[in-house]
């Protein structure tokens, strides 16, 4: 996240708002009727009284729905004065330029760009990488209150057309299209039920592949299986799309197909799940009759298609190799394997194939770091980074002379800058004008130890001002699961968190990528109990370093992280002032029932397998919730209809906590309507949505923030 000048810290710039100091009243909670249903897992009794609130739709639902939101509301306006400030200030926060990284095709360059105000950011186009951009695509101009977002977009090998696809209230499911660039003028394919897919163009552009599921009987709650692999061709309509690939014996299997930059081979990644593994099919497009051969048909590891030579194709894999590594491979045999790349101490994040050599991007203790390659493994060069951060990017094509990288920390909002294949020189592309001081905070990585001994690595950042004093109120985020590393990025709410006198705190949980597979493997399945284990150690190590106390101390996280705050306020209610928790997986024995919840069982399990049962039993939030326990302030968020956490989750659980509250602490659900996941929430929603819950947190710790004001407008 961006940082602030200094000037902001001093008293005269800073003001403390009010205080609610309004006697808090006996805790009232929307009546949840408790339905007498019982289901038998291998042998043990399970009640799950309120299942009825798994039909988002239903009448008694909706009015339930609709009388928390109230409840919410009322409480909103009861600190509307801390509410409006922090929106206020994080609005201002909010304002200024992101662009994203360019995508070169045909000469012409394709990136997204937000002046800062905008719901969604909008897609231009240049002539060259210095020509004058030109407005492409504008997702705020398809709906009023901006929650249509584009949800990606390929341009074809010569730049001359954009194949495109939006999401419409939060939902993964896209609609794809086809536009001419010249013109700006959409073309008659519409391309529908297409979920977890790209495009891929053919070299001539005349069509593209892309993979979509049947349609299905309910777009919420239908299982999303029996995923298609089709080739469309441009300006015909969906039904005269031509079916390359099917395999009903394998409900589960998922493509994501890729045609290799020679035109010759279309190259199918063949998933199952969220597991970091595939298998790999390809099919030889100079056959006018379409036929997929196995390449690596055990699924066994990851293989990420990174370009060919002919029939020598070069992968990405962690097969033998949990820090992953690149190998090359005859197609022909391709059970002979050569290293190209070796396995290294840190972790292979990510590699391409451009300008003829490896961009190989690493983590180390969680931060980025970028080495170059030759074509036969040799070093060339460390790619310089302005420090430890985040790096994404480096895409393009084998003989190309650039490519683009981004760079973010906790002190860099996203700076974009380009790199030289040839030279390895470094020179920035876009830098966002935002006023910060770097020396007005500090972040530092240390290290604690988890309940088993393990050494667990955390950031923690804060004004330069703020010191350990027991009392700091500090805000702990954490993910832990399907291989997801968290490295330090960019936040607004975070920087606005520590402006207002807060530690911010990141733990790197197993269960994420951080240190390669078996970090990842540590975490999962019967070894899920580490990832909580890691996260209350690590908010142990926040209490017992002297920085605050469990009254001063929230926990966030979303969808797996929802999981994680969910299980850790239930296991330890005592160690928490304020738990977070956003589209949370909260019911484990039935989230595989739901849309692509089956995809997470590499992860969980389910509670159809008789050995997970028990296990997910133990720490599923919405079955260990206990009557009699005072659990610590709650505030859930969802969204009505989130079709990939669907928002049953928070619906059952929030109904189980506040029957079983009995503290003083509020437990509050906030369910957005027009929103699913998150992705592509629009500017406005995410604004209300962050000063709800910065204004829940801080009534939650009984702290008075100092909020800036936000700058005054230009006068006429």
């Amino acid at each position: 996240m961006h940082l602030i000048p200094a000037l902001l810290l001093a008293g005269a710039c800073v003001r403390p708002v009010a205080p609610v100091d309004a006697p808090v009243p006996a805790l009232r909670y929307p009546e949840a009727r408790r339905d007498d249903v019982v289901d038998t897992y291998h042998g043990v009794r399970v009640a799950d009284p309120y299942r009825w609130l798994e039909d988002p739709d239903a009448p008694d639902t909706r009015a339930w729905i609709d009388a928390q939101n109230e409840l919410t509301r009322s409480w909103i306006q009861e600190v509307a004065p801390v509410r409006d400030a922090i929106r206020a200030r994080l609005d201002h926060l909010w304002d200024y330029e992101q662009v994203g990284l360019p995508w070169r095709e045909g000469g012409r360059y394709f990136y997204r760009r937000n002046p800062g105000t905008l719901n969604q950011a909008p897609l231009y186009w240049t002539e060259g990488l210095e020509g004058e951009p030109r407005l492409l695509l504008d997702p705020n101009a398809l709906s009023s209150d901006g929650t249509v977002a584009l949800a990606g977009y390929a341009p074809s090998r010569d730049g001359r057309l954009l194949a495109y696809g939006l999401s419409d209230g939060g939902s993964d499911w896209t609609t794809w299209h086809v536009r001419e660039v010249d013109s700006g003028h959409d073309l008659v394919d519409r391309l529908q039920w297409i979920k977890f897919s790209g495009a891929s163009w053919m070299p001539d552009g005349k069509g593209f592949f892309y993979a979509r599921y049947p349609e299905p009987e309910s777009a919420l709650q239908s299982v999303s299986k029996n995923q298609t692999l089709w080739y469309h061709a441009v300006g015909t309509p969906q039904e005269r799309d031509v079916q390359v690939y099917e395999r009903l014996d394998h409900p589960e299997w998922g493509f994501s197909p890729v045609v290799s930059e020679d035109g010759r081979w279309l190259v199918v990644h063949i998933w199952e799940s969220t597991e970091e593994k595939n298998r790999v099919y390809v099919d030889d497009l100079r056959d006018p009759d379409w036929s997929l051969v196995p390449v690596l048909d055990r699924y066994d590891a990851s293989w990420s298609f990174l370009g060919n030579d002919g029939t020598r194709f070069w992968f990405q894999t962690n097969k033998d190799a949990p820090r992953s590594r690149v190998v090359s491979l005859d197609i022909a045999r391709p059970e002979i394997r050569t290293e190209v790349i070796p396995e290294s101490e840190d972790t292979l994040q990510g590699a391409s194939l451009v300008g003829g050599r490896f961009v190989a991007s690493y983590l180390h203790d969680a931060t980025s770091l970028v080495r170059v390659f030759d074509l036969d493994g040799r070093f060339l060069r460390t790619v310089p980074l302005p420090g430890l951060g985040s790096t994404g990017g480096f895409g393009g094509r084998s003989d190309d002379t650039e490519t683009f990288f981004s760079f973010t920390s906790y002190a860099d909002p996203g700076t974009i800058y380009r790199y030289d294949t040839a030279s390895g020189e470094v020179t920035c592309w876009h830098r966002p004008e935002v006023a910060f001081d770097p020396q007005a905070y500090v972040t530092e990585q240390v290290f604690y130890a988890s309940r088993d001994g393990t050494r667990i690595p955390m950031t923690v950042s804060h004004r330069r001002d703020v010191t350990p004093t027991g009392d700091v109120p500090t805000l702990l985020y954490g993910y832990g699961g399907f291989n997801a590393s968290l490295t330090p990025s960019f936040r607004v709410t975070a920087l606005q968190w520590m402006e207002m006198g807060g530690l911010y705190a990141v733990a790197n949980l197993r269960g994420g990528g951080e240190y390669g597979e078996s970090w990842h493997q540590a975490g999962i399945l019967d070894r899920k109990q580490n990832v909580f284990d890691d996260f209350i150690a690590a908010a142990e190590w926040l209490v017992s370093s002297g920085w605050t106390r469990p009254e001063r101390l929230a926990i966030q996280g979303g969808s797996n992280g929802g999981l994680l705050v969910g299980a850790c306020l239930v296991q330890r209610p005592d160690l928490f002032g304020a738990a977070l928790a956003a589209v949370g997986v909260l019911d484990m024995l039935r989230y595989h029932t739901f849309t692509i919840g089956w995809a997470w069982a590499s992860d969980y399990g389910t509670s159809d397998d008789p050995a997970m049962f028990p296990v997910l039993y133990a720490y599923s939030p919405l079955h260990n919730v206990k009557p009699g326990i005072a659990y610590p302030a709650t505030l859930l968020t969802t969204g009505d209809h989130d079709d990939r956490v669907v928002p049953a989750h928070s619906f059952k659980f929030a109904a189980a906590l506040q029957a079983a509250q009995s503290g003083s602490a509020p437990i509050r659900i906030r369910i957005e309507t027009r929103a699913g996941h998150g992705a592509g929430k629009p500017r406005a929603m995410r604004l209300d949505e962050a000063a709800d819950t910065w204004a829940f947190a801080t009534r939650a710790l009984g702290w008075t923030p100092m909020v800036p004001p936000p700058a005054p407008s230009p006068q006429p």
